[in-house]
């Protein structure tokens, strides 16, 4: 038990760390459009999960999802809604908001748990509830310091957390569920590529060889976290889960400022903190440990 506790921590580990790195991975490409690499993003992460898939000899199992038109719709609401989510990261990262990003992942758990109380009627205790309300005035007052709607960080977080919950309504093993996701959106990715290309506008032909690896590679690090992340999953509680998430956004957020040099003003870091200290409580509250502290205080009184 211990070691496949073990096991799912570095599995877990290894993927948002590769997720808090990616920043760096699409400046390299910052000459290529966002269009352009999602397409190419969609189309090679296909390409690599299907050989995966082949190699394991589970295409039977993909075959059976076809069979259910709610879980074939359920797949489709993901496809959609991570090539979203992936659009705006790299989109943003090319266009110089690296930090605005980790807020976006920051305040992802948060948004999921308020989707999980609106869809799937979850209940919060009153440490969740306090962890939401700070949040909130964090998220307001980056509103209030960018003087426009944060639409990136808030983008981000809701089309994730929506991926998230389209996983919630399925249940299909992790490979499987990728390569569905991938296949559904590839034709279009592969049409837009071939598109482009007859046009001229495309940047195979332009770019250096080192840049089209990249571009083909980008298949290869977008499936490979996703794959370690349900791999963690299955092996680590939600607790510790929750805490190793929070490791992608702080990569992310050092990057932004030391490699990409963004300035970071004392009303972000205000902002980030009620985000922070949000994260804190929440994570507390799934330990219960907030509870036991203030049980023993209480106790303690007593006595006196």
């Amino acid at each position: 038990m211990g070691t496949e506790n073990n096991r799912g921590i570095w599995y877990a580990i290894s993927a948002f760390s590769m997720w808090g790195i990616l920043p760096l991975y699409w400046h390299y490409m910052n000459k290529v459009p966002a269009l352009e690499i999602l397409a190419h993003r969609i189309f090679w992460s296909f390409l690599f999960v299907a050989l995966l898939i082949t190699v394991q000899k589970k295409w039977n199992d993909v075959i059976k999802v076809f069979q259910t038109w709610k879980v074939i719709l359920a797949i489709f609401g993901c496809s959609l809604f991570i090539s979203a989510n992936w659009f705006i990261y790299i989109w943003a990262v090319n266009n110089g908001h690296v930090i605005e990003t980790s807020l976006g992942y920051y305040i992802n758990p948060l948004i999921s748990i308020a989707f999980g109380m609106l869809f799937l009627r979850e209940r919060l205790n009153s440490w969740q509830w306090v962890a939401l309300s700070f949040a909130l005035i964090g998220v307001l007052i980056q509103t209030i310091e960018f003087g426009q709607f944060p639409w990136i960080a808030l983008s981000l977080s809701v089309t994730f957390a929506l991926y998230g919950l389209s996983k919630k309504l399925i249940k299909v093993e992790a490979m499987t569920s990728l390569v569905l996701e991938t296949m559904m959106v590839a034709p279009f990715a592969l049409g837009y590529i071939l598109f482009i290309e007859a046009r001229g506008t495309g940047s195979i032909t332009d770019l250096p060889v080192s840049n089209v690896l990249l571009l083909i590679g980008s298949g290869i690090i977008t499936a490979l976290p996703l794959l370690w992340f349900a791999q963690g999953a299955k092996r680590v509680s939600l607790s510790t889960l929750g805490f190793i998430q929070y490791l992608a956004p702080t990569i992310a957020l050092v990057l932004g400022v030391f490699f990409f040099h963004e300035h970071f003003t004392k009303v972000n870091f205000i902002s980030f903190g009620f985000i922070w200290i949000a994260i804190l409580i929440y994570s507390l509250s799934q330990m219960k440990l907030l509870d036991r502290w203030f049980s023993r205080k209480s106790l303690v009184k007593e006595r006196i």
